[in-house]
């Protein structure tokens, strides 16, 4: 019975302590942003499997046309829009517009590029979850002169 009793009494103390805990943090406010399994362009996450992982974090500016170029990420990236508007195209023709308050679940080993169409500075921070002496973004060359490779070709089939 004494057993019980302590029991009882330990429980008890538990539950009337537990407002003087939620006290310390009265003033926080907590948003959910996003919830998701898979990344923009609806292709499911994946995470990297390394014995030495490392986290960088960056905050990024993309002024008014300014462009990230043509690039891709062989290790998980996630973003948040602080402010301003990026335009995020996909390699095939796909676009993202995240806006201000917009979390962003980059596509991983995918071309794309960001650029800012708006009036003002996009500003984003940018988490990659990546490993030592793996590179967070690979950049792309000779993408842009594609491009205009088969634009001239659409232009052609079209004469």
């Amino acid at each position: 019975m004494k057993k019980v009793h302590g029991i009882f009494v330990g429980f008890l103390l538990l539950i009337l302590s537990t407002p003087v805990w939620g006290q310390d943090y009265k003033s926080v406010e907590v948003s959910k942003v996003l919830v998701s399994s898979v990344t923009s362009n609806g292709t499911p996450l994946k995470y990297l499997q390394t014995a030495r992982p490392e986290v960088t974090v960056l905050v990024v500016r993309v002024p008014p046309g300014g462009s990230t170029g043509w690039h891709q990420h062989p290790v998980p990236v996630y973003a948040y829009m602080l402010e301003g508007t990026l335009n995020v195209e996909i390699q095939g023709g796909q676009t993202s517009v995240f806006k201000k308050g917009d979390a962003i679940l980059e596509v991983m080993n995918t071309l794309h590029n960001g650029y800012n169409s708006g009036s003002e500075t996009a500003t984003l921070v940018v988490f990659y979850t990546g490993a030592a002496g793996v590179p967070n973004v690979v950049k792309e060359k000779g993408v842009a002169w594609k491009k205009v490779v088969d634009g001239l070709q659409d232009w052609c089939v079209k004469l």
